[in-house]
């Protein structure tokens, strides 16, 4: 299972045409992700008082676009990047932040 953080808007307004692609997808050419123990630290990091989030559950074997861990630097780990849009049948779960 890996997770990525969305707009709440961004997600349901993904639900007609069954594919999510985030804004920031077009610059830089990959969805961010992460593993549940990294969820934490990327809501502090990049999501700081963020409203309207929304984590969503991703079954990686169900991704129709391929993805790969990369090491990121600038966090010292691994975090896996989906290259493509998001199936809306691979997201498993949603959970709202409590942010």
């Amino acid at each position: 299972m890996i997770y990525h953080v969305a707009a709440q808007v961004d997600w349901l307004n993904a639900q007609p045409s069954g594919m999510y692609t985030p804004p920031a997808y077009a610059a830089e050419g990959f969805i961010h992700a992460c593993k549940a123990d990294q969820v934490k630290g990327v809501l502090e990091r990049y999501y700081k008082d963020q409203k309207g989030l929304v984590i969503l559950h991703i079954e990686e074997s169900l991704l129709s676009a391929p993805y790969k861990f990369e090491f990121v630097e600038r966090s010292n780990d691994e975090f896996p990047h989906i290259f493509g849009p998001i199936n809306t049948t691979a997201v498993v779960g949603a959970t709202l932040t409590d942010q």
